[in-house]
């Protein structure tokens, strides 16, 4: 499991996770289409399909349900890559940099520039789940450092290294990028001698 949030996801009534699923899909489209600032609460219901007392018996305001829909959309990234049901390996620790790489690229194509006021909640949101991930995956290896230090650490160097690729927009890959930074993230976890590098 990735979060307390995700735990809680999972044990909703189906019908709560249709509808939220439904807010959140109206939402990014229109977020494609006017941009966050141009959205209204009544813009989503409308798309959504249901009552604006609905709307609100889920999600506060339209920031909730922005943050909801970073927090689901990395989620599903995670869990496409089956990474949320894997064990700590080098290998498996280098997907996930991928998978890092490659969200916060396409959060940020998909991003006009007055939307960069978001990056601290994106920030919040990728982080709090890198750690659950790799939290989880620590408490099933021994280390000589504490796994809340060492998940913090490499979930601050995994988001950090991310966006410095994606800031320099080089042509390397995010592929080959995770290669050259592995063993930075790794040294974070305490667990080369663990991994067998």
């Amino acid at each position: 499991m990735l979060s307390n949030s995700h735990d809680e996801d999972e044990k909703l009534d189906p019908r709560v996770r249709r509808t939220r699923h439904m807010l959140d899909q109206a939402f990014i489209e229109l977020l494609a289409e006017k941009g966050f600032d141009g959205i209204a609460v009544q813009d989503v219901t409308d798309r959504a399909g249901v009552n604006r007392a609905t709307f609100y018996a889920h999600f506060q305001d339209k920031f909730a349900l922005l943050d909801y829909s970073i927090r689901s959309s990395f989620r599903e990234e995670i869990r496409k890559r089956l990474l949320d049901s894997c064990h700590f390996s080098l290998e498996n620790l280098h997907h996930l940099i991928v998978a890092v790489c490659e969200f916060t690229s396409n959060l940020s194509s998909n991003c006009v520039p007055a939307q960069r006021q978001f990056e601290p909640l994106v920030e919040k949101q990728i982080k709090d789940q890198l750690y659950g991930l790799i939290l989880m995956w620590l408490s099933k290896t021994e280390s000589s450092v504490s796994p809340e230090t060492s998940a913090t650490a490499a979930s601050w160097a995994i988001y950090g290294l991310a966006m410095q690729w994606n800031r320099e927009k080089k042509p390397q890959s995010a592929e080959a990028f995770a290669d050259e930074v592995l063993p930075l993230v790794a040294a974070n976890l305490g667990l080369l001698q663990v991994a067998g590098a």
